[in-house]
């Protein structure tokens, strides 16, 4: 109960969480909770405006060495933070005009209290509450770029963070994008990148501030060769030289080349006061260069400021080299793939149909295939299965896997359990594979019908099959460990099921019913949902649309197998 002014029991809203979760969203000032170790666990409204970070990017992060700074930007020992005292005595504490380091790079001075939280009866915390101090600046105005302090710690946090950007995607296209909208404005006004392609250099990315003129990105596209004889400082980069730091002078020097010109026309049109340009390296070679500007000329670029953007350089260029080498090896590893998916029998009335479709750009490609194939005792084998690994190794071990398989079936008519006994005991000794898993089922029957599949599986998605009528279910028999475990002795399960007239067969690998964030059971209870509402669809169209309603948001290849029955 809260008591009301008049000292009844009035006020019962104010005893309710959803009361006190509006406080904390809608107060003025900055708020701030951490653990008993100082590890930031809740931030409020306020807080992510006043310094520039959501709440969810200071989850889990020390307030101190995310935050705390002196008011000259330099770094604040964990010994002599009055916060830190503050939280291991359990007490009360106030600053005022200390230094928060906000995610543009710039400092909030800022005054603030804290107060122990308790729950459950012991120790819970700190809350931190702070507010911008007066004359500040902070709300809106320009403050001191991070990079401009010796704060040697500030700079390596922030090198930190732009690493962490970079990692987050393997599409060159996109960490530069991410990388340009991180740069400005915590370091730069404007931020250019050009990368070396195919033989030219091409300017891949303008960024400005927000509300820029965005014909300034018209500056986009191919450049000019960068001619050797050339001193523009871009030239200069582009050929191996040393990050160069550009002036009023340099900026407004006469260009001696047509990619200077360019250069020159961009840095004046964008009212250049400043600039640094650094190449984007790696130890085998230069991929390109970053060009930071700044505008104003109170705030020109300094030694350390080419030091940092150096170091942003050299790591910038090995993102970009990485991401290349995936992207050839992506391109290797799949055109293999598609390569050895066969082309697929029909054998009688039965209809077979397959799908293939590679996992999304800034993903890896996988071992999954897909095989079907008449054995010498007339029935029809089909195979789906998924080589653990997502580059080009899987690949070559599905390759692998493929032909081995096929051999021993073709070999001798016996059950799938004792093919796949078999390829499990050859894996390690002809096969570079570590582990897999796949189905191995044998449809018979005469022409006329009616049919009969058999099937074991080595750990992987259960078939699935729908009739007509609009019913699906999991064929959940004959399941054994993957391959590669090297746990059992064989003696593998088989299985049987009837496969009713007009049914479909869905053999397919977990890249369609695994997606991020959603569980398992989730994703085959949507495959099944659609597998029956599809089922009398003609069998190409029912892979395609099973495809179309499945894939969205999934991270992995995928491979799927199709049987109709004639009906």
């Amino acid at each position: 109960m809260v008591q009301d002014a008049s000292g009844g029991e009035g006020l019962r809203w104010a005893a309710e969480p959803t009361f006190w979760r509006e406080v904390f969203e809608r107060l003025g000032a900055g708020l701030v909770v951490v653990d008993p170790s100082g590890l930031i666990v809740a931030a409020n409204p306020a807080a992510e405006e006043l310094l520039d970070r959501t709440a969810a990017a200071m989850a889990g992060k020390d307030f101190h060495d995310l935050l705390h700074r002196r008011a000259d930007g330099t770094a604040v020992p964990r010994e002599e933070c009055p916060l830190l005292a503050a939280l291991a005595l359990g007490a009360p504490a106030r600053g005022e005009g200390d230094g928060f380091l906000r995610g543009d790079g710039r400092l909030l001075r800022a005054d603030w209290s804290c107060a122990p939280v308790a729950g459950g009866g012991r120790a819970a915390g700190m809350a931190v509450l702070f507010t911008a101090a007066a004359g500040s600046g902070a709300a809106g105005g320009r403050t001191a770029h991070v990079a401009a302090p010796e704060d040697l710690t500030g700079r390596a946090a922030l090198v930190e963070e732009i690493v962490a950007v970079l990692a987050q995607t393997l599409d060159t296209d996109e960490a530069l994008s991410r990388l340009s909208r991180f740069l400005v404005p915590r370091l730069a006004d404007w931020a250019a990148v050009d990368l070396r392609v195919e033989g030219e250099v091409r300017r891949v990315a303008v960024t400005g501030p927000e509300g820029r003129d965005a014909e300034r990105e018209a500056w986009q596209g191919t450049l000019p060769a960068a001619a050797e004889h050339s001193r523009s400082p871009l030239v200069r980069v582009l050929h191996g030289g040393e990050p160069a730091l550009l002036g009023p002078e340099e900026i407004g020097a006469p260009p001696d080349s047509a990619l200077a010109a360019v250069q020159a026309g961009f840095l004046q049109s964008l009212g250049a006061t400043s600039a640094v340009t650094v190449p984007l390296r790696t130890a085998r070679q230069v991929t390109g260069a970053l060009t930071l500007v700044r505008t104003g000329a109170a705030r020109p670029f300094g030694a350390a400021d080419l030091a940092l953007a150096g170091d942003v350089g050299r790591r910038v260029g090995l993102a970009i080299d990485n991401a290349r080498l995936f992207g050839r090896q992506r391109e290797i590893a799949e055109a293999m793939q598609r390569n050895l998916l066969v082309s697929l029998p029909q054998p009688g009335p039965l209809r077979l149909t397959a799908r293939y479709q590679p996992a999304p750009a800034g993903s890896q490609v996988g071992g999954d295939w897909y095989d079907a194939f008449v054995l010498r005792d007339g029935a029809t084998a089909l195979v789906i299965g998924d080589v653990v690994g997502h580059d080009l190794a899987a690949a070559a071990g599905m390759a692998q896997l493929h032909g081995m398989l096929r051999a021993l079936a073709w070999d001798r008519t016996e059950p799938t359990s004792a093919i796949v006994d078999r390829l499990d005991d050859a894996l390690p000794a002809i096969t570079s594979v570590s582990m897999a898993t796949l189905v191995l089922a044998r449809v018979e029957g005469p022409e006329e019908g009616p049919w009969r599949l058999r099937w074991t599986s080595a750990g992987h998605p259960p078939p699935l099959l729908a009739t007509p009528d609009g019913h699906a279910e999991y064929l959940g028999q004959g399941q054994s460990l993957l391959l590669g475990t090297h746990l059992g002795g064989g003696d593998r399960p088989d299985a049987t099921a009837p496969l009713p007239p007009g049914s479909t067969l869905l053999l397919y690998t977990d890249g369609l019913v695994e997606v991020p964030g959603t569980d398992l059971d989730t994703g085959l209870g949507r495959l099944r949902r659609h597998a029956a509402a599809l089922a009398r669809r003609p069998l190409d169209e029912f892979c395609d649309q099973v495809l179309v309603r499945m894939s969205s948001g999934s991270t992995d290849d995928i491979a799927v197998l199709a049987l109709r029955v004639p009906g």
